[in-house]
């Protein structure tokens, strides 16, 4: 009898034993198919689910690699996109092209802004109507916009100045080629001329223009501006058009060697002056990124995920998405794949 009592003891034992063991494995099975749901919830919309992307100068080679990634990231989130903008440099026809994608209201709307002011209205509009916006590349920094996602051009204004000064050892007239009226050139014109200023007082700004992001245009100013300043050294551009039209003025006038360039971004043209050294260098800025995580943000926006602090979801007001120099000695690496 006391032999019986005993194995009635172990099998209730291991009776709890298998219970615990069965209610254990019930809990992890419940809980990691109620995160997988919640995931699935969270990063997987649907193909009606319509996301645009706003932009000026539109057929330029710029917007490709921003739009890439915001075709990557639509592709990961199972949403759709579309690609907008204005054809021309105007920004009246960006807002008309802003205020036509609104009428249509989109799950969310990525805007790179040609003026940081000129667009307010149109974007708070959107806002209000409960369409979340982010911008990215050019900000709107006094609008509704929830994000920016871009450069941080003062930044890279500062580091284009060190690399002209290493380029003509610290000495000499330089020019810059810009666009005084968008908010990322002027911060770039900005971060140059006070670094500049404070760092290398032999090297003197002798003249700023207006380029237009256009190749014509910046030639054109280069072209006068070389006529008046002969000793001239080096030009800075804020742009790729303006740097390839920049390039164009010195072939031309033969003074490939004798004025270093200094451009941005890596369009096709761009890269090619700088494989022939006509271009000294260029900044390339994190375009895919750019596109990759507005339109992620734009999700989170959408879904009510991006300010919820109980689950740290709150996301970022600014994201830097980095520069890279490229020179002759790296930049078949910015060459897109065939």
């Amino acid at each position: 009898m006391k032999g019986v009592t005993i194995l009635r003891k172990l099998l209730f034992v291991y009776l709890i034993l298998i219970g615990v063991f069965v209610v254990y494995v019930y809990q992890y099975q419940s809980e990691n198919t109620s995160n997988n749901q919640w995931s699935e919830h969270e990063l997987r919309g649907t193909i009606d689910e319509n996301y645009v992307m706003v932009t000026f100068q539109s057929g330029i080679d710029y917007w490709k690699r921003a739009l890439k990634g915001f075709e990557d990231a639509a592709e990961a989130l199972n949403v759709s996109v579309e690609y907008r903008g204005a054809t021309q440099y105007d920004v009246n026809e960006q807002i008309t092209v802003l205020e036509q994608v609104i009428a249509k209201k989109p799950a969310g709307i990525a805007v790179s802004a040609m003026d940081p002011d000129a667009l307010n209205d149109v974007i708070n509009k959107a806002v209000e109507a409960g369409i979340p916006i982010v911008a990215f590349d050019s900000n709107a920094p006094e609008s509704k916009v929830f994000s920016f996602l871009g450069t941080d051009n003062y930044y890279a204004g500062v580091t284009a100045a060190h690399k002209m000064a290493e380029l003509l050892n610290g000495a000499g007239e330089i020019g810059i080629v810009t666009h005084p009226k968008q908010l990322n050139h002027k911060e770039r014109t900005k971060g140059f001329r006070e670094t500049i200023a404070k760092e290398y007082p032999k090297m003197n700004i002798v003249s700023i223009q207006d380029g237009r992001g256009d190749q014509m245009t910046s030639k054109e100013v280069v072209d006068e501006m070389i006529g008046k300043f002969p000793n001239l050294k080096g030009v800075f551009a804020s742009e790729a058009n303006g740097g390839v039209g920049v390039g164009q003025s010195i072939l031309e006038q033969q003074k490939k060697g004798e004025i270093h360039i200094i451009s941005f971004d890596t369009d096709k043209g761009t890269l090619d002056m700088v494989d022939e050294g006509v271009i000294s260098a260029t900044l390339a800025q994190g375009t895919w990124k750019m596109g990759y995580w507005s339109l992620q943000y734009l999700f989170h926006l959408q879904h009510g995920l991006a300010e919820n602090m109980e689950v740290g979801r709150s996301l970022p007001r600014y994201v830097d998405t980095g520069i890279t120099i490229v020179t002759q000695e790296n930049v078949e690496a910015f060459y897109p794949n065939e």
